[in-house]
């Protein structure tokens, strides 16, 4: 891997341990407190965010010859939440499978996922290039490094609701100056920078749902 990807893959084991860390100390009522998401409880949130380590490990078997259609976490970002693009389109289906994968797991079981088993399986991963081409279920193909950066954003955004849910500190400076780079690169950049510099009242965020 090289430098830049090494301090994603590091960003993000570290944001999971942050999740493993909030998650062992909260006491039954807190993993039924509501969130600022709308009808998901501290429960939900972590389901959703959970890494599952078969998805990390299934990577080797779906890497693929030539260039990818998406090569950037922007890329990955943007396509999702484009006009009638998943993020509108199949919301309320992540929402329910968030809710079915919280219901089927004990909280040691999620926060096992941040703490130990996706670290790990992500540690498993660490001679694949961030150029290796992947297939994808729902995207075509992409790069492992479009991936990471769009995990480590993930983790980041929803660390931010649960700390608003149940208190604690914000994530890491880098994961916050990660994700803060990355969201911005997903506007249209002359609409971001005029919005940015107060040269224009046009309404560019949020920039995804």
């Amino acid at each position: 891997m090289n430098s830049q990807n090494d301090h994603v893959r590091e960003l993000l084991a570290d944001a999971w341990q942050s999740w493993a860390e909030r998650g062992a100390a909260l006491d039954a009522a807190d993993w039924d407190r509501p969130t600022r998401l709308t009808e998901w409880t501290v429960r939900d949130l972590y389901a959703h965010v959970a890494p599952v380590p078969e998805m990390f490990t299934g990577l080797r078997g779906a890497v693929l010859d030539g260039p990818a259609e998406l090569t950037r976490g922007a890329d990955i970002l943007r396509t999702f939440n484009r006009p009638g693009g998943l993020a509108h389109t199949a919301a309320g289906q992540v929402a329910e499978l968030a809710k079915e994968a919280a219901g089927a797991n004990e909280p040691a079981v999620l926060i096992a996922r941040f703490g130990t088993e996706g670290p790990e399986a992500l540690a498993g991963l660490a001679d694949l290039p961030p150029s290796t081409v992947v297939a994808h279920p729902l995207l075509g193909s992409v790069t492992v490094g479009a991936l990471g950066e769009v995990a480590l954003m993930e983790a980041t955004v929803h660390l931010l609701d649960l700390v608003a849910a149940v208190g604690g500190p914000a994530p890491a400076e880098g994961a916050l100056h990660f994700t803060r780079a990355l969201l911005a690169e997903v506007a249209d950049p002359v609409a971001f920078i005029e919005a940015a510099a107060g040269r224009s009242s046009e309404l560019v965020l949020p920039v995804i749902r």
